[in-house]
């Protein structure tokens, strides 16, 4: 079956040609194309020389924006004792114990990150068919398994934010929102390449990016050479 496409999204899809566009003209254009109702966010689709079934080829990892994700992260953390009160302290949105994972266990999702203590992660283990679908399983890998709550909490509500390459190699991640300044975008998606860069799966083979496409919400995606994306430069 084809799908349809809105008339105002075959209007912006002739902005856009078939090409790689240098980094800076892609982040324009996403903005020029974002002309939701609403506050769309600025995506990025990245297509790697991977194959994830493979263990040494899977890529999950977190990357903290420097400019923030533009979004409220409500934070809930499982944790113990006194620990309990210095997640709250530290600014996280629900913190608790057993009785928190007896609440998510009968279906409260109220949150839409959740750290735990190490300590804490043989109880959560049971609540894997409900969070694994989700994607919000504690992992040490995504930085979600923490003893130092607070700095935990703090990096992931300041812009810190996890991404992997679903079962096909591709990556989707939001790294803003549309309405960000051109500068703003372009300093989150040079965080982000560099980040899958230093992250490269020690099995991975070949060429490692393949493509990578930006988009706004409901904007068509637009391409971008990687090379030049690679070559840019930020002063510190």
């Amino acid at each position: 079956m084809t799908k349809k496409y809105s008339r105002r999204y075959q209007e912006l899809q002739k902005k856009v040609e078939e090409r790689a566009y240098e980094p800076e003209a892609a982040i324009a254009l996403l903005k020029e194309t974002a002309t939701a109702k609403f506050g769309e966010s600025a995506e990025a689709h990245i297509r790697l020389g991977i194959d994830p079934k493979y263990t040494d080829q899977q890529l999950r990892t977190t990357v903290a924006l420097p400019k923030g994700t533009g979004q409220v992260i409500r934070v809930a953390v499982i944790a113990r004792g006194e620990k309990v009160n210095e997640a709250t302290l530290a600014g996280a949105d629900m913190a608790g114990s057993e009785e928190l994972i007896e609440q998510i266990q009968k279906g409260m999702m109220d949150f839409d990150l959740l750290i735990a203590t190490p300590d804490m992660m043989p109880q959560i283990a049971k609540l894997g068919k409900v969070l694994g679908p989700r994607g919000l399983m504690p992992s040490p890998k995504a930085g979600t398994v923490a003893t130092d709550l607070a700095t935990a909490i703090s990096e992931f509500k300041a812009g810190k934010l996890e991404y992997r390459a679903d079962r096909t190699g591709i990556v989707h991640v939001i790294f803003g929102k549309a309405a960000f300044s051109a500068e703003d975008l372009m300093i989150n998606l040079k965080a982000l390449q560099e980040s899958i860069d230093r992250n490269r799966p020690s099995g991975a083979k070949g060429r490692y990016w393949r493509s990578i496409y930006i988009s706004a919400t409901m904007g068509p995606g637009i391409e971008i050479d990687v090379n030049s994306l690679r070559d840019l430069k930020f002063e510190a």
